[in-house]
């Protein structure tokens, strides 16, 4: 028995870890992005811009009161708080599973027996039997089941990545949040620039149809003209309710990013300013950076860690499981006599518990969590070329659409000295108001497109800063 115990206390001293161990993986990043320098050079401004808080960076004081205010009031964010907790309260559970357990355990009891029972029968024909009796018990317990084999272990290092997954998966949330926030503000504040071109294209639209009126009634001018004015008039009329709807969507979603019932925000943003454009934008370090800054990455790389963890949880079936149990109380059918020692009562335990003959249940465990560490391990490699492809895309578009808002306003230019020129030439008597009126719908078209470009190339910063992971603090451990 004592060679036993030792044997026993040396197999608990070293223990033995099972599973597979956790290797970060290695994914091959190129050193830099295809469009960075581009994109680089594609801002407006110089100075490096901060990615934590990147949306002071718009020089627009709303815009960035309302980005604070939707990471302090977003309920998607306050549910991914809330779910770190939860994550958390489960690490906790896993920590705790590997120390022991105890309890104090207690009762106080009257009993009155029957005299019509078998029991009371035969009771009540021995001499001094007595029908009322008490009974008093206090007791102390311990319990411990003893990880030797590193079951527990491994599933409180699954706990864990799982916390630090669900912390990943907050800070993704920040970053989506408050890229949201801003895209949308600055989509309204460009449907309403947009808005304001369209209402001046209608009023000049009518005053073609008038004037091509007032020429079809004269005799000048054939019926084909006026209603093909009074058509143009009804495309332009159209457009204005149409960017009311849009406008009012984004008013409506911009409530519920920042928690708010739809339409609360309708007077603060009521007054009309600038489209903001965006400030500079870097790499941030390139590639390789971005898998360490962008939370969804780390949080796939977290599930990914839990994934394998649980393998060695499921392989640790295939051991024999020890646990130590132990009671010290005293029971009497006297409350004076509970503290005597001849109430003392005592135990001690040692169980075994062994899986012997249902290996192949278990061998079809470890299966299951080879095959679920496959697919974290798929997942974690397609969030890296996603994460990739992210940047690449909003940098393409930035690239792209500031090229676009620059030749449209050389030909707004263009056309804004050809309505000079018309209108100088009918002020001479050289050209008809219909070419003055025409000149300026031609003006006011250019104008929205490149009010469109403009907002597209803001919307495609703020995308290039989500990209990047810009929105939150990373650990320094990242």
């Amino acid at each position: 028995m004592q060679r036993f115990s030792l044997s026993l206390m040396a197999l608990l001293l070293s223990g033995c870890a099972v599973g597979p161990a956790y290797v970060e993986p290695d994914v091959g990043a190129p050193p830099a992005f295809v469009e960075g320098a581009a994109a680089e050079a594609a801002t407006v401004g110089g100075r490096s811009v901060d990615l934590v808080s990147w949306w002071r960076a718009y020089d627009d004081p709303m815009l960035g009161r309302l980005v604070e205010r939707a990471l302090a009031q977003n309920l998607d964010l306050e549910q991914a708080v809330a779910r770190v907790t939860q994550a958390r309260a489960s690490l906790r559970g896993a920590n705790a599973a590997l120390l022991p357990s105890g309890e104090i355990s207690g009762s106080a009891a009257e009993l009155y027996q029957s005299r019509e029972t078998a029991q009371g029968r035969i009771a009540s024909a021995l001499p001094g039997f007595e029908r009322e009796a008490q009974a008093y018990d206090l007791g102390v317990g311990a319990s411990w089941e003893l990880d030797l084999f590193g079951g527990k272990d491994a599933a409180r290092d699954a706990a864990r990545a799982d916390w630090q997954a669900s912390a990943a998966a907050a800070s993704a949330a920040r970053v989506s949040i408050a890229a949201q926030t801003a895209d949308t503000y600055i989509a309204i504040r460009g449907l309403q620039a947009r808005l304001a071109v369209a209402r001046e294209r209608e009023t000049v639209q009518k005053q073609l149809v008038d004037l091509v009126g007032l020429q079809y009634k004269a005799g000048v001018a054939a019926e084909f003209q006026l209603r093909q004015a009074e058509g143009a008039l009804a495309q332009a009329s159209a457009a204005v309710p149409e960017l009311e709807e849009q406008r009012d969507k984004a008013m409506n979603a911009l409530d519920v990013l920042l928690g708010l019932q739809p339409g609360s925000l309708r007077g603060e943003l009521a007054a009309e300013t600038p489209i903001p454009a965006p400030p500079a934008i870097s790499g941030a370090g390139g590639p390789a950076a971005l898998i360490r800054r962008r939370p969804d990455i780390i949080a796939a790389e977290r599930t990914l860690a839990a994934s394998n963890a649980r393998i060695g949880v499921a392989m640790a079936e295939y051991y024999p499981k020890f646990s130590l149990s132990g009671l010290l109380g005293t029971a009497t059918m006297n409350a004076g006599g509970l503290f005597g020692g001849d109430s003392v009562q005592a135990a001690g335990i040692l169980g075994l518990r062994w899986r012997l003959f249902d290996f192949g249940r278990i061998d079809a465990e470890i299966a299951a969590a080879k095959g679920r560490n496959a697919e974290a391990l798929a997942a974690y490699r397609l969030a890296v070329l996603r994460a990739s492809e992210d940047v690449e895309n909003a940098f393409s578009a930035l690239v792209k659409q500031r090229d676009r808002a620059d030749t449209l306003a050389k030909g707004e230019a263009s056309l804004a000295t050809a309505r000079k020129a018309s209108f100088a030439a009918y002020k001479g008597g050289v050209a008809s108001l219909l070419d003055v009126l025409d000149a300026d719908r031609r003006l006011l078209e250019a104008r929205d497109g490149q009010l469109q470009a403009r907002t597209a190339t803001a919307r495609a910063g703020v995308a290039s800063f989500r990209a990047l992971g810009g929105g939150w603090e990373p650990p320094a451990s990242q």
